[in-house]
């Protein structure tokens, strides 16, 4: 079995941003880290951002808030960072505390400094399969895989396994638009095991520690596992259970180390792209 590693594509991508930077005139993109509270998801997903935009060239900078900030505040703060020229492009850290509408902050956002496809403008051109507008940064890592292992999606079946608007739904799009023949599922699925098993592209996001293995995965089938969890010894794992793979999947994304390293090269290349449309 191919193990299909996140480092490699992130590698491939961070040359196509700096080839893409050596035509931006004057200072580099600055993506904008928008954190409300301590929670320890979030400020891993931001110091490996930093650490991934910095690497690439780019300028960084986070905007950090209490986590019992008042939904009039938080606004008032959000739209400053949002209407600065030298913020290209932003990241809100989700979910919001409860007092924060996040529906309001998803309407009041730039879609041109989107870069993780919240607003309803770019959701709404990722499913009209306008490439003007921003994917959700985790979907389009998926993709980014797939074209820098050179695996088509074109004619191929491919199941879908979640159905958030972060990873399932707009990932299916993306799938559509390569021209894929697509099923979406999710834990309530009648024979989940049945649809899995006729896809020759399987992609898992549902987000519950190794709820696929090897008996949901078709001979020869490439599995893309999203999932990060944590499993009863306290390990991260993903949605499949990637031992179980071997002699039955043709190549498979490990979890660490696979979908997840590819996410943040995605938002550099966002940055990048977000700089460009000026």
């Amino acid at each position: 079995m191919r193990v299909l590693k996140g480092a490699e594509v992130s590698a491939k991508i961070k040359e196509e941003v700096q080839a893409a930077l050596a035509k931006c005139k004057g200072a580099a993109p600055k993506l904008a880290i928008i954190r409300v509270g301590e929670n320890p998801d979030d400020m891993s997903y931001e110091r490996g951002a930093t650490k991934k935009m910095e690497a690439f060239g780019l300028r960084v900078e986070s905007y950090h808030f209490p986590a019992d900030i008042s939904d009039g505040e938080f606004k008032e703060e959000f739209q400053k960072i949002n209407g600065d020229a030298d913020v290209t492009g932003i990241l809100m850290l989700r979910p919001l505390p409860k007092q924060i509408c996040e529906k309001d902050i998803e309407r009041m956002i730039d879609p041109k400094k989107d870069l993780d496809g919240i607003s309803p403008e770019n959701i709404a051109k990722v499913f009209a399969g306008d490439s003007s507008g921003f994917a959700p940064c985790t979907a389009e890592a998926v993709m980014e895989v797939l074209r820098a292992n050179e695996i088509p999606v074109e004619g191929k079946r491919v199941t879908v396994v979640g159905r958030s608007m972060v990873v399932g739904k707009p990932l299916a799009m993306l799938m559509l638009k390569a021209n894929g023949t697509v099923t979406m599922c999710h834990t309530r699925t009648r024979d989940l095991k049945g649809a899995c098993q006729n896809a020759e592209i399987l992609v898992a996001a549902a987000g519950k520690a190794k709820m696929l293995n090897g008996d949901y995965v078709g001979q020869d089938a490439v599995v893309l596992d999203v999932g990060i969890n944590v499993d009863e010894d306290g390990k991260l794992c993903g949605d499949v259970d990637f031992g179980s793979l071997e002699g039955k999947a043709a190549a498979a994304t490990p979890v660490p180390g696979g979908v997840g390293a590819v996410t943040t090269a995605v938002l550099a290349k966002h940055l990048v792209q977000a700089a460009q449309r000026r």
